[in-house]
């Protein structure tokens, strides 16, 4: 497989007053094209800051990004990134949210319109077009966004904890909806979550982060897909798997 992200030596330090607050120090990480990559960690090991450090909003401290080859200096229309809080436009209907990306681009209103329309059926929100996000759930709202990150049709999806405020049921219909729209599409993932039975029903590989993102685990998921959350619970693979990265976690801490 083609490497598409890499990071060597990656640290990145915020001021505070007079004090450096270290969040990642010496990160390295290879991320294969076309894989789904889930990132474990509890809070505060440096997940996030990951994410804005490979989506090119923050510069490292030290080390480098490197996206297909080439260090990355800054945002990248290719990669695209959903966040944990809620980032929809509240005075632009859903159908004008999911456009956003097009319509920055330039193209076309009837493309717009199309590529919306596509992406909205496909997450499920179809008769919601004209909607404003206040009038939304928070899982439709959840289901908006990625049709928005979609609509730009980028080719690496980074992803922060996006289904981690939503209840349990709401949790796998969107975790199978997001396995959906990816199988097949050649798209590459990079899943941060803190949850083991996320990670594993998501991944093809789970890499496991301690304090200040020190890589704790780097594990291959091999268990067949499609995967459903009530028979992963009994397979026997994915039991091993639980219990390893719960003491990769309990280690990492």
């Amino acid at each position: 497989m083609t490497t598409l992200l890499h990071t060597e030596g990656l640290t990145k330090q915020f001021a505070k007053d007079d004090t450096a607050i270290v969040a990642l120090r010496d990160f390295s990480l290879t991320v294969e094209e076309g894989s789904f990559v889930t990132v474990l960690g509890r809070s505060g090991c440096g997940k996030s800051t990951m994410l804005n450090l490979l989506a090119g909003l923050t510069t490292p401290s030290k080390g480098v990004v490197s996206y297909r080859g080439k260090p990355l200096t800054g945002p990248d229309q290719d990669i695209g990134y959903l966040t944990q809080s809620d980032t929809l436009m509240p005075w632009r209907s859903i159908q004008h949210n999911v456009e956003m990306p097009l319509e920055i681009r330039g193209t076309k209103k009837q493309e717009r319109r199309r590529t919306s329309a596509e992406l909205i059926r496909r997450v499920g929100l179809q008769g919601f077009e004209k909607h404003y996000p206040r009038e939304l759930s928070g899982g439709m709202r959840r289901r908006a966004s990625l049709a928005r990150m979609l609509a730009g049709a980028p080719r690496t999806l980074l992803m922060d904890e996006p289904f981690g405020a939503l209840d349990a049921q709401l949790r796998t219909e969107l975790q199978e909806d997001l396995l959906r729209l990816w199988q097949g599409s050649g798209q590459t993932v990079v899943f941060v979550t803190h949850d083991i039975e996320e990670a594993l029903l998501l991944g093809d590989r789970i890499v496991v982060l301690g304090r200040l993102g020190r890589i704790v685990a780097d594990q291959k998921i091999d268990i067949p897909r499609p995967r459903s959350v009530d028979e992963l619970r009994v397979d026997p693979t994915f039991v091993s798997l639980h219990t390893a990265m719960a003491a990769a976690l309990k280690e990492g801490s």
